[in-house]
């Protein structure tokens, strides 16, 4: 049996994600970015009851991690170029769910991406926020439209937790960057030390739910 990374966000599609490779068998362990500030406190408590959800519908206790987030987004704003938020937001996920998934002895890092359906999942964009990571990202979602997603999350009993109002995050930029290159990102995050800010979330993440804690 494989262990694998899931990012979690409060949305529609990574909870999927996260079934689809629960139920092919994977030990599953789940990570939410905790965005906040630039997020309401909605985020954390729809990825607490989503995460109970997961345990109901796959028959099995599932972890879920926390880690900070918003500290990182504070830094690509402040010193990046602005239109690569969102890449270099989905970037320091992965190397965050990486360096956790070093931590735990996972295999792989799990996302709910589909391609070209938000601005950070072009195809460009994809390579770019993967490149040099080192580690495998599995997209178990890649190739499905935002229908046949909804209706998966119908049938496992997560949309409804998913589509409760909450706000966005309140640093997307008008005009992302759709065409992101490797070589952009790259000098991008230099500004950042991207490395650093990585390792640090990834220490920083706490289990909020254990396996030791039952489905409600």
């Amino acid at each position: 049996m494989i262990k694998v990374v899931c990012l979690l966000s409060g949305g529609i599609d990574s909870p999927v994600a996260a079934y689809s490779m629960g139920l092919s068998g994977a030990d599953i362990v789940l990570l939410h970015m905790d965005n906040r500030p630039y997020c309401d406190d909605m985020d954390l408590s729809k990825v607490m009851d989503l995460s109970v959800q997961l345990e109901r519908t796959l028959g099995r206790k599932v972890e879920l991690y926390v880690a900070p987030h918003g500290p990182s987004q504070l830094q690509i704003y402040e010193r990046c170029q602005r239109n690569l938020q969102c890449v270099l937001c989905k970037r320091t996920m992965l190397k965050v769910a990486r360096n956790l998934a070093r931590r735990i002895g996972a295999d792989a890092v799990v996302t709910g991406e589909s391609l070209g359906q938000v601005a950070s999942q072009t195809l460009h964009n994809l390579v770019s926020e993967q490149s040099g990571l080192d580690f495998p990202v599995l997209r178990p979602l890649i190739g499905l439209d935002k229908l046949e997603i909804e209706n998966i999350a119908k049938r496992i009993g997560t949309y409804e937790i998913s589509i409760r109002k909450s706000n966005p995050c309140s640093l997307v930029p008008y005009h992302p960057a759709t065409m992101a290159t490797p070589g952009l990102i790259w000098a991008q995050e230099k500004r950042l030390d991207i490395e650093s800010v990585a390792r640090r979330a990834a220490e920083e993440a706490v289990p909020l739910r254990t396996v030791n804690s039952s489905p409600a």
